[in-house]
């Protein structure tokens, strides 16, 4: 090599040195996300989504109680005379009906007692606890890459099998209710690990196998209370015997509210499934199954027993949910035990982006909407079915963020930034 070719080698390594130098290591340099700006990165988080997608909910029902209320179709009347009577009408009843809301689910400050003022809400955590349950044993299923549509079925074994030890079985109130409870975790564990275990085993689809065992289940259930075992001495009815005071779970304020030991159960229930996802090694595995099946099965992992690990513990989750209705609210089987908590736990779970805590407060608010939404209606008269027509609002936009970005003008972190134009200095002319 030449003289001349030595000394371009030996200034382009020192430029290169002199470069790293100046360079941070990779794994110190921020990602293009942390390099945003702190406001655009909390307003474009997924927290962030849920609560603007709640808060788009809330005013499309806004408008909806406003056209449906009859003082202000009204004055719409004479709209083009007096615009501001329609509004100011339509204002009133959309504030009074949420205000009625407000009332009946959180505190109801026209209330005489103390009492009476917080027993809206114990009766939303009340009607929260299923909801809690459920939507955590979809949650888990998501974080691993599966879709348990089949919350309700599994509620139901869990329901059938815990009312059969709490009917059948003598024991004292403090041997009877853990033996409740292991049944009803029995129960939905067995039919979501037969989802499990067919999708393993078999390839099927989760959602068709957890749709048809939704309908097995509804009509076990109805074929048991027929039956001599379940159903209720001198009554045709579909109903069983009423449970035995050993039985139910114990009032957490006493017997002026129906606010349950369940309640308490499903708060622990947050707890172990949020150590179980984050702090555990079967969740490591789980999440690792769920964001990359072919590479966790490289990686050592078992796929298949993923499926049955996970869907077992949800289906034990989901049963939970029927022995916090069985032991806890209805204290009967019927047909109706699992009500519609297995589907609004779908809701439940995505509003609350398949994390427990996320979860848990999802069903606190829709708890809110169930128990202030008959106040709703009698103070207001407001029809009750415009919560769920909230409800499934709420679901059209958090499957929608694009959606709810355009509408309060959101940023988007994942949309690649517009490259400034930049004028060509005189040296490259």
């Amino acid at each position: 090599m030449s003289a001349e070719g030595k000394s371009t080698v030996a200034e382009a390594t020192d430029t290169v040195l002199t470069a790293s130098e100046t360079v941070p290591p990779a794994h110190t340099q921020p990602s293009e996300k942390e390099k945003l700006p702190v406001l655009t990165r909390i307003l474009s988080g997924s927290v962030s989504l849920s609560f603007f997608a709640l808060l788009a909910a809330l005013i499309v029902g806004g408008i909806l109680i406003a056209v449906t209320d009859p003082a202000t179709q009204k004055a719409s009347r004479y709209f083009f005379a007096r615009p501001l009577d329609t509004l100011s009408a339509g204002w009133d009843a959309a504030t009074n009906a949420y205000l009625a809301l407000f009332r009946g689910a959180i505190f109801n400050y026209e209330a005489s007692t103390f009492t009476k003022a917080i027993y809206p809400l114990t009766e939303t955590l009340t009607v929260a606890t299923p909801l809690i349950f459920a939507g955590l044993a979809v949650a888990i299923a998501f974080r691993t890459g599966l879709f348990n549509i089949g919350a309700q079925g599994q509620i139901i074994l869990g329901a059938i099998v815990a009312s059969y030890v709490a009917i059948n079985w003598h024991l004292p109130s403090y041997l009877l209710l853990p033996f409740i409870v292991l049944g009803g975790i029995l129960g939905g564990s067995l039919w979501g690990g037969l989802v499990g275990l067919l999708k393993a085993k078999t390839g099927a689809h989760e959602v068709i196998l957890s749709i048809m065992l939704n309908y097995i289940a509804a009509n076990l259930l109805l074929f048991l209370l027929k039956t001599p075992l379940w159903q209720r001495e001198g009554s045709s009815n579909p109903i069983s015997p009423v449970l035995a005071d050993e039985a139910i779970f114990p009032r957490i304020f006493g017997q002026s509210f129906r606010l349950h030991a369940g309640f308490i159960l499903a708060l622990l229930a947050v707890f172990f499934v949020s150590w179980l996802i984050n702090r555990s090694t079967i969740g490591f595995k789980l999440r690792a199954v769920g964001a990359n099946p072919h590479a966790a099965k490289t990686a050592g992992i078992s796929v298949a027993n993923g499926y049955i690990i996970v869907m077992a513990i949800a289906g034990a989750l989901a049963g939970l949910a029927g022995v916090a209705q069985v032991s806890g609210t209805e204290k009967v089987l019927s047909t109706g035990i699992a009500s519609s908590y297995g589907f609004d736990a779908i809701t439940v779970a995505l509003l609350g982006r398949a994390t427990p805590v996320g979860t848990l407060l999802a069903a606190l608010l829709y708890g809110a909407l169930r128990a202030g939404g008959v106040t709703m209606q009698v103070s207001t008269g407001t029809s009750v079915d415009l919560v769920d027509v909230v409800q499934a609002l709420i679901v059209l936009f958090i499957a929608a963020p694009p959606l709810v970005r355009a509408i309060f003008r959101l940023p988007d972190p994942d949309k690649p930034k517009k490259k400034k134009k930049t004028t060509q200095s005189a040296e490259a002319k």
